[in-house]
């Protein structure tokens, strides 16, 4: 004979995914515009170790404000803007690009290996009244 299970209650809330407050100056990752398949980079031809290395980097910087990664000179990191004019790449291809990225950076997740991180800063305030 089975017993029998009872149903749990769940409290009816909206389905959405609250943020999580951080503190204003420290850095947050957003995968908004992550694109997943560029020409010159494949998700998929990644080993787990590039993910893994990817991860506790970005787990790193997030402990960091803009200031302290910008100002940052290790060798590991070598974080520091990109000139797409110097480069076989002229942006990120995002619709409206012009208007969303002010200053493209790239940053290294080893100092040997791995390859680099290509992103930008995105520094919204909001303030409200009432």
């Amino acid at each position: 004979m089975s017993k029998k299970i009872k149903k749990t209650k769940v409290p009816q809330t909206s389905s959405r995914i609250r943020p999580t407050p951080t503190h204003p100056s420290l850095i947050c990752f957003s995968f908004r515009y992550y694109q997943e398949n560029r020409p010159k980079f494949r998700v998929q031809d990644n080993p787990a170790t590039y993910w893994l290395t990817l991860l506790n980097r970005l787990k790193a910087l997030s402990g960091l404000s803009v200031q302290e990664v910008l100002r940052n000179r290790s060798s590991s990191l070598r974080c520091h803007p990109i000139k797409w004019e110097d480069t076989s790449e002229d942006g990120f291809g995002l619709p409206n690009e012009d208007q969303l990225v002010d200053t493209p950076y790239q940053f290294s997740l080893s100092s040997n290996e791995h390859g680099r991180v290509h992103v930008f800063l995105l520094m919204m305030s909001f303030i409200l009244f009432g």
